[in-house]
This record gives structure tokens, C-alpha cells and sequence, in this order.
């Protein structure tokens, strides 16, 4: 697809600071090379790569003068919700329906015939309360289950009508599949949601297992159906042409375009989007596309979070559990192999001690917090809902690897600290009374958590975070966005949702796509003819 340059505007400045030529949108060229006066934008097919339809390619190249209005970066739930809505499918509050929450009942009546996308949502979701921060994702929660935190298994009160006047043009962005990162996780794993939890809006996950004659495990679903239950919605909600899979996002800039005449009102940013996309064939093509607003929804799974300490690159130690799997299914780890070190107290290292010991695998886990630290995720959870993970609680229990265990092949090491790993495959360790300790082992899995990759964005995104003096983390310093748009605070355009925006459950980042799509849907409205 050819996309022929047409005169260009006023020159921009981009950041960081530095005068660079005005490229149209759809320029495959990465920033700061040299211009040509025709480019090709690369056509990415399955798999891994989605094909772009020719629909697509004719809105790319029909768009040579005109930025796109939506590049969303992400294609996980959070990107596949908010494409679902900005494709014109629009939340309506049934006529009939009464919700059992009294004061968001009374104000859903006093709007009747609006949308929800068209409503006040901080006056809708004032006084709600919940398990999530944000009041937003409270709130369509709250619309789409109404009573769940209660036990109760109430209809949505919704009712959806696509609306394809109001669609908005948009492109989501992924490396893998739709579906994101559940791709990537080891398929029979179980979700820690309710699989009622994990569906998107209109259509339910039990609705979808039973016509794909599968089950729900104690109320909770498989990793490999929840990753096909996302594919599939994309397919069943007809969004598949804004999706582009194969698509890896190396560099996002940004810069105000100077304005056309005195007095005139100041345009918005415009933010390039360049990167690199993986075909078929294996074959690389680099990308470049221009926006007037950038959704981040990559989530946090992109770089698993390091201990620090001598030795950690070596071969034998790994940070994700699909390192133990492998070994495994090649037999490089077997019943009579040392122990496999797993380090962390999280549910991901639980996971792994749950993998290694339905293999037989004998296992040393180690951790430094103790084993009754009320802020340990296994304190929090319901034990008829999560058996599994109180089982590896009550592992975690025996206090030192020395003495004897009831549990064969599993030994732990809590309060313990990790100092170094060795070539010839040793963990040290000092124990809570500051003695040094020294362990043979055959794999190490390092589980302590994952920090998001925004290394495509100027300073990694750091700028962007509530504390910009602090490291940038899901948790602790998630992206600062304004709570009822998910717009950034620091940068008009740019929107963050999922756990960048601390939404950390699929249950609650479909609130932060419905308040993007509903200040896009209102910029769209105020935008000059």
C-alpha cells in the first residue's frame, strides 16, 4: 500500500525538544531517518500477525492527510473492551431494570434514553464502594454485576445497541494475539477471578464455555479458555479489523503543532507511533503512524522484576514459569534432578510449586517475608474458593529445610535472603539469624513480580507516574490520570487503563475503557467541522 506524501502543514516541534520535517500519518520510516517521497506500510497477516482487512488498508492510505483519532497500545482486555466501545457499541440502562444498590438506582432514572457513555460519570459513581480505587470501574462493575461482591448473580442491568454513527476510528496494537499475556500463561493454570469475573461486556464467560461445552473449575476458568474466550470476542463482536497482532511499539513521541493563524485556538498534540511488525513469515518491517490520541493498555507483564544479585544472568535462572514447564517436557528436570529453587511468596510462585509438584519435582521455596505477614495474598483469599493456593500456604509453614517435612520434596525458606548464585549451580542464602547457607540446585525461578515496559516512551514513562521521583509500578506508582477521563495528567492525548492505571483485575480495568470512550466520544462531539 503506497502512501503518497501531500503538502505538508506547519512544522512541529516533537519531544524531547528538536526541530524534525512533518511527516503525514502512515509514514513507515522511523523517526529522525531520512524521508522519502513514498513510503509502504507493512501488511501484517496470521499468525502470529492479524491481516489487516482491506477496509483497514484503504482508512490507512484514505487517511494520508488526517492522523489517526485512536491508536489504543495493548490488546488485552483493557484494549479489547475500549475497541468494543469506540466501534459504536453503546450501554443503555434497561427500561425494566432495578438495581438493588438505592442511590445509583435513583440517579440511573433521572437520565432515562441516555447512554452511560453520554452521562456524568463521577455524579453516577459517587458513594459507590467496593474493592477497587477507582470510582469509575466501581461504577460499570457495579452496572454490569450488579450484586456479585454479595453472592448474588443478578442480570446486567444494561442493554447494548450498536451505534455505528458513533464509532470512533481507532487501531489497537499487540505482540501477541487478542487476548494479550493470557496467551502467554501456561493454559491449564486457573484463573485467581471467578470466571464470571472475566468476561467482557455482552458476553458472559458461562455463556460462551457451555455453547464450547467446557466447565468452570470451583467457580473459576482455565488460562488457555479465558485466552480463547478473548479471541474469540473480538471475532464474535466483529471488532478484528482494529486489530494488528505481531505489532511490537519501540518509540512514542509526541509535540504540539504550531498554530495555523494568530488567535486561533491551540491544537491538539499529535504523538507518532513507531515500531516494528512481525509477519508470518518471521520477516520484520518497521512501522510508523500518527495520532491525535495513544491509549497505553500493555499491561505489567512485559519485564518480570530481578532480585539484584550476582549470578542472576545466568543460564539456570529464569523469571517465568514457562522456563519450568520447558524443562520439564525435555526432561531436564525430573523427580531425581536437585531441588528446583522457586523464589517469592506470590500466587506465581505458587503456581510454580503447584506445577513442579504435580511433576514430582522436588522443590526448595524461598521467600523473605514470613509466613503469617498479613499482607501475603494467601491471607487474603476465601479458602473454599482458592484450596490450591491454602494447600502451598500450609506448605510454606515448615520453618527450615533442615528439619523433617511432611510434605515430601518440598522443603521452604522463609525469611530467608538471597545473596548470590554460582556457576556450577548454587543459591546462597542468609537465614533470618544472618548465617550463610548454600543449596544445590537445577533450576532457579526468580517470581517476585513484573514491572510494565514503557521503554518506547520518553524516559520510560517515568514522567508520567504519580511520583516521578519513584520507579513507575502498577501498585505502588501507577500512571497519575484523571479518575473519570483515565487521561494522563501530565499529558493531554495520552490515556493509561489496566493495572498502568492501578486497575488490577479484567473485573475492574473495563471501567477505565469506559471512561476513555467516554472522553473520546466528547472530544469527537466538540470538534470543529
Amino acid at each position: 500500500m503506497k502512501v503518497v506524501f501531500l503538502a505538508p502543514p506547519r512544522p512541529h516541534r516533537l519531544l524531547p525538544a528538536r526541530e524534525i520535517p512533518w511527516l503525514p500519518p502512515g509514514l513507515s520510516q522511523p523517526l529522525g531517518s531520512p524521508w522519502d517521497n513514498e513510503c509502504r506500510l507493512p501488511a501484517p497477516s496470521l499468525p502470529p500477525a492479524t491481516a489487516m482487512s482491506s477496509s483497514r488498508k484503504e482508512h490507512l492510505g484514505a487517511s494520508s492527510s488526517e492522523p489517526l483519532t485512536v491508536i489504543i497500545i495493548g490488546n488485552g482486555p483493557s484494549g479489547i473492551c475500549l475497541s468494543y466501545l469506540l466501534s459504536g457499541y453503546t450501554p443503555y440502562v434497561r427500561p425494566d431494570a432495578v438495581h438493588p444498590h438505592p442511590l445509583l438506582q435513583r440517579k440511573l432514572t433521572e437520565a432515562p434514553g441516555v447512554s452511560i457513555l453520554d452521562q456524568d460519570l463521577d455524579y453516577l459513581s459517587e458513594g459507590l464502594e467496593g474493592r477497587c480505587q477507582s470510582p469509575v470501574a466501581l461504577l460499570f462493575d457495579a452496572l454490569l454485576r450488579p450484586d456479585t461482591d454479595f453472592g448474588g448473580d443478578l442480570e446486567s442491568v444494561l442493554t447494548w445497541k450498536h451505534q455505528k454513527e458513533r464509532a470512533i476510528p481507532h487501531m489497537v496494537l499487540g505482540r501477541n494475539l487478542p487476548g494479550g499475556a493470557w496467551h502467554s500463561i501456561e493454559g491449564s493454570m486457573v484463573t485467581l477471578s471467578q470466571g464470571q469475573w472475566m468476561g467482557l461486556p455482552d458476553l458472559q464467560v458461562k455463556d460462551w464455555m457451555q455453547k464450547k461445552r467446557r466447565g468452570l473449575r470451583n467457580s473459576r476458568a482455565t488460562a488457555g479458555d479465558i485466552a480463547h474466550y478473548y479471541r474469540d470476542y473480538v471475532t464474535k463482536k466483529g471488532l478484528g479489523h482494529n486489530f494488528v497482532s505481531g505489532a511490537v511499539v519501540t518509540a512514542v513521541a509526541w509535540g504540539t503543532p504550531e498554530p495555523s493563524s494568530s488567535g486561533a485556538q491551540a491544537p491538539s498534540p499529535l504523538f507518532q507511533v513507531s515500531g516494528v511488525l512481525t509477519a508470518k513469515d518471521q520477516s520484520q518491517r518497521p512501522f510508523s503512524l500518527w495520532a491525535r490520541n495513544v491509549v497505553l493498555a500493555t499491561g505489567t507483564f512485559d519485564s518480570p522484576a530481578r532480585l539484584g544479585v550476582p549470578g542472576e544472568a545466568l543460564p539456570f535462572v529464569h523469571h517465568e514459569l514457562s522456563a519450568l514447564e520447558a524443562a520439564t517436557r525435555v526432561g531436564a528436570v525430573t523427580p531425581a534432578s536437585d531441588p528446583v529453587l522457586i523464589v517469592g511468596a506470590g500466587l506465581s510462585a505458587a503456581d510454580a510449586v503447584l506445577y513442579a509438584r504435580h511433576y514430582n519435582v522436588p522443590v526448595i521455596h524461598a521467600f523473605r517475608r514470613p509466613v503469617g505477614d498479613p499482607g501475603l495474598v494467601f491471607n487474603q483469599l476465601p479458602k473454599m474458593l482458592y484450596p490450591e493456593y491454602h494447600k502451598v500456604h500450609q506448605m510454606m509453614r515448615e520453618k527450615s529445610i533442615l528439619s523433617p517435612s511432611p510434605y515430601e520434596g518440598y522443603r521452604s525458606l522463609p525469611g530467608h535472603q538471597l545473596l548470590l548464585f554460582k556457576d556450577d549451580r548454587q543459591a546462597v542464602f542468609r537465614d533470618p539469624e544472618g548465617v550463610e547457607k548454600v543449596f544445590a540446585v537445577s533450576l532457579v525461578l526468580v517470581l517476585i513480580g513484573s514491572h510494565p515496559d514503557l521503554s518506547f516512551l520518553p524516559g520510560a514513562g517515568a514522567d508520567l507516574a504519580m511520583d516521578p521521583n519513584q520507579p513507575l509500578s502498577a501498585k505502588r506508582n501507577p500512571i497519575d490520570v484523571d479518575p473519570f477521563t483515565y487521561q494522563s495528567t501530565r499529558q493531554e492525548g495520552l490515556y493509561a487503563m489496566g493495572p498502568l492505571a492501578g486497575d488490577n483485575f479484567v473485573r475492574f480495568v473495563q471501567g477505565g475503557a469506559l471512561a476513555v470512550a467516554s472522553s473520546l466520544l466528547r472530544k469527537e462531539t466538540r470538534k470543529p467541522p
